[in-house]
């Protein structure tokens, strides 16, 4: 089976409703020893197809799916992990395939529902929430009153206070000296923690960009393509300012045809909250420094912290927090408003379409799509487009560890064995903290969907299916952002 698919929310035929199929008996299978991925397979698929199973709300190591069958006898077993098992505590027999599970199905059957939306092979048998997925959503309509009053008192709140209510009390902001080898820049980032970085130049006596993720992409993306095969010493003699100056020669091109900014984008402490967000949201870059500097030309600066949509986000949630009614945008679904990347459906062309990726594509086919689509992440889905992980920018940084950039060919390397790196447990916990995949549903309000985006180490949600966990659609803080400030 060959899973290395780039998806970019192609759109999939509705079925026509019609007559109810074969009496089916709703049957949960629970596999109950832990595992990363599970899959179930038995006599009622043919032993031809694996279905996934999802981990159960609250208890990671319990995977379960509900399957319709028709009444009799039936055999079944576990994919864990790859390896074929069975389950010791439920009745099995040992034959010519090997040993099975198996069951009678005697009670009463109940016909169930014909599935009418997009559906793809194998979707039946995935344990659906249908006391969700039958109840026909209240989408409120919004006037276009009600949605400029809410983006104008957002706009007085974030341009009455500036970026030096971002400031902690205490912390560290780790910056980068021009003159490093890119070698050592990322190793420094890997052991702080960190994704990013403003850089220093010492003879101009200023900040003069920054260091990301991105960049370290972009350098393997171009070694892959200048050389077969990436070795230590290529990156050795690299410094930052020999990458920044070949990045300006060759000035890297977004989805839109914009170019990353070489300049250093930042903000004085004294700026709102709103120009703050601007610059993020207009530069395309994930933080923003603040510098301060005691002298009018600019000279001696002082790096007081990273500034993040983030937090300008938490700053709006808490001032709002006990007048939310104020604000009328927050009660409306997020399927209702213009916000996201959402899969392809019929009728919804105008909408950004979402890009996916199976857990067996290769990690360049992953890098390739994040810069040539302009994206920060991808969610990861099995055969049957249900969410398993997702592959971000900064987990690139993971490949630092020991050394594996020089170790490993792009094109030969799963996005599951890389994001195996980052679950290490010698991995930095600021890279990567908690679980991975943050989810809402489309039903969700705006003001929900906020309050979820505003816990630590939240970039985005992915929307998916009640039940199923497939994926519908993802909301970015940025998304959100673009939104409320109508840019």
């Amino acid at each position: 089976m060959n899973l290395g698919v780039e998806m970019f929310g192609t759109s999939r035929r509705h079925r026509s409703g019609g007559p109810v199929g074969p009496v089916l008996i709703s049957k949960r299978f629970v596999w109950p020893h832990g595992g990363r991925m599970v899959f179930l397979t038995g006599s009622f698929t043919r032993w031809t197809t694996v279905i996934p199973m999802s981990p159960k709300e609250g208890c990671p190591t319990v995977f379960q799916v509900i399957c319709g069958l028709t009444p009799g006898y039936h055999q079944y077993k576990f994919n864990v992990d790859g390896e074929w098992r069975h389950d010791e505590h439920q009745p099995f027999v040992c034959g010519d395939g090997g040993t099975v599970n198996t069951f009678y199905l005697v009670r009463q059957p109940v016909i169930l529902p014909p599935i009418v939306n997009g559906e793809t092979p194998g979707r039946s048998h995935m344990e659906v929430d249908y006391d969700v997925v039958g109840h026909v959503e209240a989408k409120p309509r919004m006037s276009e009153s009600d949605l400029q009053v809410s983006r104008h008192r957002i706009s007085v709140f974030l341009s009455t206070h500036t970026a030096y209510e971002l400031l902690p009390e205490s912390g560290k902001v780790v910056a980068l000296d021009i003159t490093l080898p890119v070698k050592q820049a990322f190793h420094a980032l890997y052991e702080e923690g960190i994704s990013s970085a403003p850089v220093w130049d010492s003879s101009k006596c200023q900040f003069v960009g920054m260091l990301s993720a991105m960049d370290f992409i972009l350098i393997l993306k171009q070694l892959g393509i200048h050389g077969s095969n990436m070795t230590e010493e290529q990156l050795e003699t690299h410094t930052i300012a020999a990458w920044r100056e070949a990045k300006e020669q060759e000035c890297a091109i977004d989805s839109k045809g914009r170019a990353y900014p070489q300049h250093l984008v930042h903000a004085g402490p004294l700026e709102c909250l709103k120009d703050v967000a601007l610059k993020i949201l207009q530069d395309k870059v994930a933080t923003v420094p603040i510098i301060q500097s005691s002298s009018e030309d600019g000279s001696f600066p002082q790096l007081l912290h990273l500034a993040s949509l983030s937090e300008i986000l938490k700053c709006i949630c808490r001032h709002f927090k006990h007048c939310s009614d104020s604000l009328p945008i927050l009660q409306v679904p997020i399927s209702t408003l213009p916000i996201g990347a959402w899969v392809s459906k019929l009728g919804q062309s105008n909408k950004q379409q979402l890009a996916m990726l199976w857990p067996h594509a290769s990690l360049g086919e992953a890098l390739s799509l994040l810069i040539q689509a302009g994206i920060s992440s991808i969610p990861i889905v099995d055969i049957n487009y249900s969410l398993q992980d997702m592959y971000s920018r900064r987990d690139i940084i993971a490949l630092v560890r020991d050394k594996m950039y020089a170790r490993i060919d792009l094109d030969g390397f799963s996005i599951h064995q890389a994001l195996l790196l980052g679950r290490d447990a010698g991995f930095p916990c600021g890279l990567r903290n908690g679980p991975r995949c943050h989810m809402c549903l489309r039903s969700d309000s705006l003001h929900k969907v906020m309050e979820r985006l505003t816990n630590p180490g939240v970039r985005r949600l992915v929307v998916v299916e009640a039940g199923t966990r497939r994926v519908e659609g993802i909301i970015s803080i940025s998304d959100i952002f673009r939104l409320l400030l109508c840019c």
